[in-house]
């Protein structure tokens, strides 16, 4: 089985793009839209995402790298295994430019020589500890975790989230698809995890799953099947450039999978972990430098205090677990002779 990697990743550092930025978020602010920086200011740790990958993962075939079109200038672009992937390759030009990530990662399934499996990444997701396929894929099918969780409504992310329960609710009936995949549903891995399963079975509809933020493997079928059944929603949520109150994100696809049936369950709280570090900053670099987790997540906030201290932390961690150059690094052949 050939598993890829997809990883997104803006520099908000090049000119064209802040100028491009500049230009729309004026215009959004204009219609009250949200625009902060801090959704797409670069840590300068993806050296490291590499560099995990190399290490920890070499198994992958290819890594598809998603940008707008820019390009890190330590990055070996050479390196058969990378496919450099522009957003005009895959989305509609009428929806360019979009720095609206949700937009994104729908139009995934359209990189040219996709595997059917593969996993997702955003650029703040990290492996630091060994992983194999086994860990994203078993017996041909995503391996993800099936509980529900309690929706407060109290952002614009879990407002999109009940958008996409919503679509789901149209599309599947909660009832038949629990008791036809039982084990999945209940697997006894889940722990604690999965009260609400076992509370709201009688309940006649879906509500929010549980959705660990860190790296998510997809198969690429289940985003044509999505595609042809919500398309004219999807395409028409298409034009928003920032993230929208009426957007569906990346979730829709994953719970359409586990919806569908099309996974086997797994614990991912069992070995990844989500770090917001305007809060855990502290407990982030001590994980990574304990390697306590496989994966890790190091979530960006713009209220970060002492942003640049706690980015050299993180550094400094992920240079102590990984102080090799990976082969996708231009100056990695000088560096191992």
């Amino acid at each position: 089985m050939d598993i890829d990697f997809v990883v997104t990743w803006v520099d908000a550092d090049n000119p064209e793009w802040r100028a491009e930025f500049s230009k729309y978020s004026r215009i959004g602010k204009a219609a009250g839209i949200g625009t902060s920086m801090a959704r797409f200011r670069d840590y300068g740790l993806l050296r490291y995402w590499f560099r995990g990958v190399e290490k920890f993962a070499p198994w992958v075939r290819t890594i598809h790298f998603v940008t707008s079109g820019e390009v890190p200038d330590w990055l070996d672009t050479a390196n058969p295994r990378i496919h450099l992937v522009r957003h005009s390759d895959i989305i509609p030009e009428q929806f360019l430019p979009t720095f609206n990530s949700v937009v994104v990662e729908r139009y995934l399934h359209r990189i040219e020589g996709l595997a059917e499996h593969f996993v997702y990444f955003n650029d703040d997701f990290f492996i630091i500890n060994q992983v194999g396929p086994e860990r994203f894929f078993r017996n041909g099918l995503p391996c993800d975790i099936a509980t529900f969780q309690v929706n407060p409504a109290w952002s614009q992310w879990y407002v999109r989230i009940r958008n996409n329960t919503r679509m789901i609710n149209r599309h599947f009936d909660k009832k038949p698809v629990m008791e036809q995949f039982a084990d999945k549903w209940f697997c006894k891995d889940y722990g604690w995890r999965a009260v609400w399963n076992h509370l709201l079975r009688p309940y006649g509809k879906f509500v929010t799953l549980r959705t660990p933020h860190n790296a998510q493997p997809f198969l690429k079928s289940t985003f044509n099947e999505v595609w042809n059944a919500v398309g004219k929603e999807l395409t028409e949520t298409s034009a928003n450039r920032f993230r929208a109150r009426n957007d569906y994100t990346p979730e829709l696809f994953r719970a359409w999978q586990i919806c569908s049936g099309r996974f086997e369950p797994y614990n991912t709280y069992r070995d990844t972990r989500m770090f917001a570090l305007f809060i855990h900053s502290g407990k982030a670099v001590k994980s990574i430098r304990g390697q306590r987790y496989s994966l890790v997540c190091l979530n960006d906030h713009r209220f970060i205090i002492n942003y640049r201290k706690v980015i050299s932390r993180l550094r400094d961690a992920l240079e102590q677990i990984l102080p090799e150059k990976s082969s996708w690094e231009k100056d990695y052949a000088q560096d191992t002779r």
